[in-house]
């Protein structure tokens, strides 16, 4: 069984721990007061609404048992499937080290600062360039992480809370265990949606209650005053959370993106092959040639059309598994994973009905299968092309296994 993901702090570790028998002591007395003590002991047995009662009471089972799957789907799957990227091996050899040293009480130290690999078949780089477009730096390479020492995928950030790259962050969560991102998601917005509606219940129950005590002149009952206020507490958090998920969801954004909503993204695009040399941008073209780089990782030789070292003559198979990239950077705001409101909002939380209502699948988004990108592309690609004056690659699909085969004859 894998090992939880835990924080490098140790106030966020206790509060992990601490949080569940919170939810759990909250949900109890909201269960209390809306189940015992007023739809049976006061609606039912004593105002003698049987319809309202039952009602209630039915209504709060589904959406307690909702919510509570929900929640616990959510903190499994941030404690141990939080969509890492995997290290390099230079980079578990270090974590395992600091592991241990973890674990005998002593000082994590922070990492030093580690250039971008510049072996031409680093391990991982080829993940990219089988794509047709990827996010990249300015030298056509994939982002790199420093702390992980491995390429960093598409929309992948890295936790200073756990020290790793995860895939699609959205935000550390201490009510749900830990790190939010693309396997927990769609659950997290479940948890949140479900969670509402059971303080919504709560308050009606609560409010109906105390109209009714308040018509016969009864005295104010404490209990039912202490379940409309902390139904309505979780109610302003619940639903401000259910409110922000989905707008992310529709939008296709997550937590980090908003912070950087201003921010321009660099893309690799394919290019057909013999394209003819043009200004308007800048190339690499995949799998690298011999290294010619800098102490700093950064190309020597900054030209419009990136070299990358000089090879041996080529065969002609290993000529048709190149791969030309144009270096296209967006314009600031532009989000180009937008592929419109249905789109994504499938992408995150599924193509049924029941996969929008049951906390039991991943999102679509987690399959990262495809061969044109990690993530879909909206319209702002074909806008870059269009802008740079870049014509369609043909067939991806054709071009997918061609480079396949390429990388299993290289390796």
């Amino acid at each position: 069984m894998p090992r939880p993901v835990t924080s490098n702090r140790a106030e966020t570790r206790w509060t992990v721990r601490i949080i569940p028998f919170f939810i759990a002591a909250a949900f109890g007395f909201a269960t209390f007061v809306v189940v015992p003590h007023l739809c049976i002991n006061y609606l039912y047995r004593q105002e003698h609404k049987t319809g309202v009662a039952i009602t209630l009471i039915v209504l709060w089972f589904v959406f307690f048992i909702l919510t509570i799957a929900a929640y616990l789907r959510t903190f499994f799957t941030v404690q141990f499937n939080p969509g890492l990227v995997p290290l390099s091996a230079e980079r578990q050899a270090i974590e395992k080290g600091r592991k241990n040293k973890r674990y005998r009480g002593g000082d994590i130290e922070t990492h030093p600062w580690v250039p971008p690999d510049s072996n031409p078949d680093s391990p991982g780089l080829e993940a990219f360039y089988s794509k047709d477009v990827f996010v990249c730096e300015l030298d056509g390479r994939p982002k790199w992480c420093s702390d992980c020492q491995t390429w960093k995928p598409d929309r992948a950030h890295h936790s200073s809370e756990i020290d790793r790259c995860i895939r699609k962050m959205d935000h550390l969560c201490p009510w749900v265990g830990g790190v939010v991102s693309e396997t927990s998601f769609n659950f997290f917005a479940q948890f949140t949606f479900y969670c509402s509606i059971c303080c919504i219940i709560c308050i009606a129950t609560a409010a109906y209650s105390l109209r009714l005590q308040q018509s016969e002149d009864r005295p104010l009952d404490g209990r039912i005053v202490a379940g409309l206020a902390l139904g309505s507490l979780f109610a302003l958090f619940t639903i401000a959370m259910t409110l922000t998920s989905a707008r992310f969801i529709a939008t296709n954004i997550t937590n980090i993106d908003m912070l950087k909503k201003s921010q321009s993204f660099r893309l690799a695009v394919r290019v057909p092959q013999n394209s003819p040399s043009t200004q308007r941008y800048q190339t690499i073209t995949y799998p690298l040639a011999s290294p010619a780089w800098g102490q700093s990782g950064v190309p020597m030789n900054h030209i419009p059309r990136i070299s990358m070292g000089t090879m041996s003559p080529a065969s002609p198979r290993d000529e048709q598994a190149k791969r030309t990239f144009a270096i296209l950077a967006t314009e600031p705001g532009e989000n180009p994973w937008d592929t419109g409101f249905w789109k994504n909002c499938k992408s995150v939380m599924g193509n049924s009905i029941l996969e929008w209502l049951l906390p039991i699948w991943h999102s679509p988004c987690c399959n990262h299968d495809s061969m044109e990108s990690d993530y879909e592309f909206g319209p702002v690609v074909e806008k870059l092309k269009k802008r740079y004056g870049i014509p369609d690659s043909g067939t991806p699909a054709a071009d997918g296994i061609e480079m396949r085969s390429a990388g299993a004859s290289r390796h």
